[in-house]
């Protein structure tokens, strides 16, 4: 039999999709389940979300993807990026409305259009036409002509309510439960939306707005700081859900590892900075109760915390192990030579100049007689050229089978360079390559001495 690297790049992908699959269809089979079909519901099961089946799902994706730009004419496959768009308009139309939750209460069976129309008061020709578009890409499926169901993929468009409910709250786009994440994620894209007509203007003149949301909106304010402001609580809301989410959705162990909570002495100080309601330093506290925490943001953040620990852990703010600080992270870091220091889904929200100071004001409450450390908690940007040992492909570096890109491509690196794109266009933050991150820290007197990899790594400095 022909060595992969021997077939052409044709049959090389189609060998790796042939062969991941049969891991995947053995598993299944061990474990006397069927495979999911796309026309069913979801419904989780014991292997959807096994780690071990993890690196056959990503080959499979990078080589179909790959496969279809392949194949695909390239005037073909480029249109259908064009027509992307589309995809967020559609989908933020159909949550907006309300109809992943009206067909969950409808059941298998559907509903036609004008059913649709009757209870979302929107012209059925319209949702015929929406509909018909997400069904030919597989999401949602229409059961005959202008009928319409829930499959396998839209499913996970229902909202954490049920549609009474919803109905009753007209301003629930807060959904922040782990069942809406992509519902949050969709509203976020509709406003992603809007800020991208400023995308090439700011790309091809930077100097005239700190970002494409500026120039939008025209406001010199950061996004937070408009947000903030009365009229501007939906915005504001749609964007905080889908952070929230994309911040908590790291299994507890990437933060006790990630500052090696086991090294640490009784009673060290851990500074969660930017820490927003304390989330990452609660899930800590249950795995360490021998640490010392302090959990710092600005005033409204601090009196979110406040009522969060209220009703999660009342007895760690009275103790005193746990601390609540109004803070501003671009100011002077007033706990001196605590432990630990960690920002979490924060740096990728500033440019390189605001992300210094940021580091610098850290570096500043600390000496080298301390062991303090930092650490920050981000997403890792691989060149399209690097191979890829973080993202459950479960081989090291170069491992990547032929011809897939070393990177994986869409099945390793298409969320964070979507992300990317997001925070250019909201705030001119970035997502950073390794080099990025230790020249971040070499300017901000900070030397990189460890990277503990994952989908949100750990980057582990110490002073210089």
């Amino acid at each position: 039999m022909a060595t992969t690297q021997s077939l052409d790049p044709l049959s090389a992908l189609v060998n790796i999709i042939s062969t991941q699959t049969a891991i995947l269809q053995t598993a299944y089979a061990k474990n006397n389940t069927k495979f999911p079909s796309i026309d069913d519901s979801f419904q989780p099961g014991p292997l959807d979300f096994d780690p071990s089946l993890t690196p056959a799902r990503n080959l499979i994706v990078a080589a179909a993807t790959q496969l279809i730009a392949t194949v695909d004419s390239p005037m073909g496959f480029v249109y259908s990026k064009i027509g992307g768009l589309y995809d967020t308009v559609t989908l933020g139309f159909v949550v907006d409305v309300d109809i992943p939750d009206i067909l969950n209460e409808a059941g298998p069976e559907g509903l036609h259009v004008d059913k649709l129309s009757e209870v979302t008061g929107v012209d059925a020709s319209y949702i015929a036409r929406v509909m018909r578009y997400l069904a030919t890409s597989h999401i949602f499926k229409e059961l005959s002509p202008d009928v319409f169901a829930h499959n396998r993929l839209s499913s996970h468009l229902t909202k954490a309510k049920s549609f009474k409910e919803i109905k009753a709250d007209l301003c629930f786009m807060s959904c922040i439960s782990s069942s809406c994440s992509h519902v949050s994620s969709i509203t976020r894209s509709e406003e992603l939306l809007k800020l991208s007509t400023a995308f090439i203007p700011f790309l091809k003149n930077s100097k005239q707005a700190s970002a494409p949301f500026n120039m939008v909106y025209n406001t010199p304010e950061k996004m937070w700081e408009w947000t903030e402001k009365p009229g501007n609580e939906l915005v504001s809301r749609k964007f905080t859900a889908t952070m929230q989410n994309i911040g908590e959705m790291s299994p507890p162990e990437v933060f006790t590892n990630g500052i090696e909570a086991d090294m640490l002495k009784s009673n060290a100080i851990v500074v969660d900075v930017g820490g927003g309601t304390g989330t990452a330093i609660f899930t800590i506290k249950k795995a360490f109760p021998n640490l010392r925490y302090i959990v710092q943001d600005l005033d409204k953040q601090i009196v979110a915390a406040k009522k969060f620990w209220d009703e999660n852990d009342p007895e760690a703010i009275k103790s005193g192990q746990v601390q609540l600080q109004a803070h501003n992270f671009l100011h002077p870091q007033p706990i001196k030579g605590a432990s630990v220091y960690f920002l979490r889904m924060v740096i990728h929200n500033w440019p390189d100049v605001e992300a210094q100071k940021i580091l610098s004001s850290i570096r500043s409450a600390v000496d080298f007689n301390t062991e303090s450390k930092l650490v920050i908690f981000e997403m890792l940007v691989k060149h399209v050229s690097e191979a890829t040992n973080d993202l459950g492909s479960g081989s090291g570096e170069g491992a990547v089978p032929y011809p897939l890109l070393p990177n994986l491509g869409v099945a390793g690196a298409g969320l964070i360079t979507s992300l990317d794109m997001s925070m250019l266009t909201m705030y001119n933050g970035k997502e950073r390559t390794l080099a990025e991150y230790a020249q971040l820290g070499k300017e901000s007197g900070w030397k990189l001495v460890d990277v503990k990899a994952g989908e949100l790594a750990a980057f582990v400095y110490t002073p210089m």
